[in-house]
């Protein structure tokens, strides 16, 4: 697995090895001794799974407490996605962060904790895996505004086109009102 660093400090890019014959394909997406030596700590608990179609913003999401790292992949089509940085202490607080994963290019995104999480779908349909370091936590769950002009994430969104919403991300917190970690 080749991992790669991003402009947000501890958010990674990885990318699997594919071994490629006459029958298709196989990667490994998890190797924990890879992610250690990469310096993800992770004991996941959950894996969880979206399905959505062409034109949907999902995000962005937070957990106050019990925030969530998030080891994320496109199994069938393309998405946008995109992290904030919320953590005060972190050299890259406020920053955000946008790459495109889909089942082609078969990259991974490793979100850590303390992080803003969001993705808007490019393909006609898109099923996203992720696997999270803490349980959902309803009561904590956060939502940052997807389109706050102060974060500024540039969505690639069609000229004149509007995100399909659900209308907890419709109404999320301003950067300027967001809940933060130390």
């Amino acid at each position: 697995m080749e991992i790669s660093g991003t402009t947000i400090r501890g958010l990674l890019v990885l990318a699997s090895r594919v071994v490629e014959d006459g029958r298709g394909y196989f990667m490994e997406t998890y190797r924990k001794n890879e992610l250690r030596e990469a310096g993800i700590e992770a004991n996941f608990v959950q894996e969880n799974q979206s399905g959505s179609r062409r034109g949907v913003l999902r995000g962005l999401h937070f957990q106050i407490q019990k925030p969530q790292g998030k080891l994320i992949r496109v199994v069938q089509g393309e998405v946008f996605d995109a992290a904030v940085d919320l953590r005060r202490s972190s050299p890259t607080f406020g920053k955000w962060f946008g790459a495109v994963l889909s089942a082609a290019n078969k990259t991974q995104l490793w979100i850590p904790p303390g992080c803003a999480h969001g993705f808007y779908v490019l393909s006609d349909w898109a099923d996203v895996v992720y696997k999270v370091t803490e349980h959902w936590s309803p009561e904590h769950e956060r939502t940052l505004l997807w389109n706050d002009s102060e974060v500024g994430v540039a969505w690639p969104l069609a000229a004149g086109q509007t995100p399909i919403l659900s209308s907890k991300d419709a109404a999320g917190t301003q950067w300027c009102d967001a809940a933060i970690y130390d």
